[in-house]
């Protein structure tokens, strides 16, 4: 492996940084559930709370040029990528200043400046893309990877074997990211599921495969490091199975009343924020400066949505621009 050892483990000021983003994710989130009780948000939203984690570390590990694709739960990974802020705000409130202008929504965050090509709503629908991303950049000599995360469900469908069986084959710069949080929609995954470990499913295609805590950042970080070398070396892709769990319910309609009892209370005590406090605070950094770290992220949220909410929505006559026949 080619990893410089300085990327496995960070400095106390680097991963100072990671809490940071963990934090502005979740106040995004936690704004976007007020959003949408207080009826300001068209249709509904799907909150990773709980699963910042995964992007965070994924994201961290990347590098420019590289390209990411997700899912419905896209908003941790979108602004993981880079995506500003208020640009995500925006486009979920429907105003013009919107990353998508006001017409994708939710769960079609989309910043190809940043290298994020799309979340998508249909399940498991962008992991062809992901593959045919990879081959893009095969084919153009380039050196760049393309990311995919997707939840436990798609792995499922036919889409999924399809990606991985092509990528494998053609060995494309590609890792496959599985937030497994444990619930495909409202189904626990045992029942739909007849292995408990999705990961040995990347033995089917030879490719190279890792089962991680997805609730510990610098764990996740590692594990992206080593699959996004093996991808940029030419030495195929990475099933990366990220065991996480997300505290609300599907979506805002659900709520998530078919869990076990104790069940959300047993992951919650797994908070990966919470975790990466107590690692540094291992090494000297005081509760204080954790602190401050979140109160900084949490203004930084709260300006950004109120810039969004300032931006007018989309003008009628462009209800026709961005359409193709």
């Amino acid at each position: 492996m080619t990893v410089d050892a300085s990327e496995l483990e960070l400095t106390v000021e680097r991963r100072l940084d990671l809490l940071r983003q963990m934090h502005e994710i979740r106040f995004f989130e936690q704004c976007l559930q007020r959003l949408f009780e207080q009826g300001l948000v068209r249709g509904s939203t799907h909150l990773g709370i709980g699963q910042e984690a995964v992007s965070v570390g994924v994201c961290s590990a990347m590098r420019k040029g590289d390209t990411a694709t997700c899912t419905y739960r896209g908003h941790c990974t979108t602004l993981a990528m880079g995506a500003p802020v208020d640009r995500a705000f925006g486009e979920i409130l429907g105003r013009a200043g919107g990353l998508c202008a006001g017409k994708g929504g939710s769960m079609h965050l989309t910043d190809r400046s940043v290298g994020l090509l799309g979340s998508f709503a249909i399940v498991g629908a962008h992991l062809p893309i992901s593959v045919g991303a990879a081959f893009a950049a095969r084919y153009k000599g380039q050196d760049s990877v393309s990311v995919c995360f997707f939840g436990d469900g798609s792995t499922n469908i036919g889409a999924f074997h399809e990606s991985m069986n092509l990528a494998a084959v053609w060995k494309l710069p590609v890792v496959f990211v599985c937030e497994n949080n444990l619930y495909g929609e409202y189904s626990p995954i045992a029942s739909t599921t007849p292995v408990e470990k999705l990961v040995e499913r990347a033995g089917s295609y030879a490719m190279a495969a890792d089962r991680i805590d997805g609730n510990d950042v610098m764990t996740v970080r590692r594990a992206a490091l080593e699959a996004l070398d093996r991808a940029r070396t030419g030495d195929g892709p990475t099933l990366i199975e990220a065991l996480t769990y997300r505290w609300s319910g599907h979506s805002r309609s659900d709520p998530a009343k078919y869990r076990p009892a104790g069940e959300l209370e047993r992951w919650q005590q797994r908070d990966p924020i919470k975790r990466l406090r107590e690692e540094l605070g291992d090494e000297g950094v005081t509760a204080e400066e954790c602190d401050r770290i979140a109160a900084t992220a949490e203004a930084a949220v709260d300006e950004a949505l109120e810039r969004a909410k300032g931006w007018p929505e989309p003008d009628l006559d462009s209800r026709l621009t961005d359409v193709y026949a």
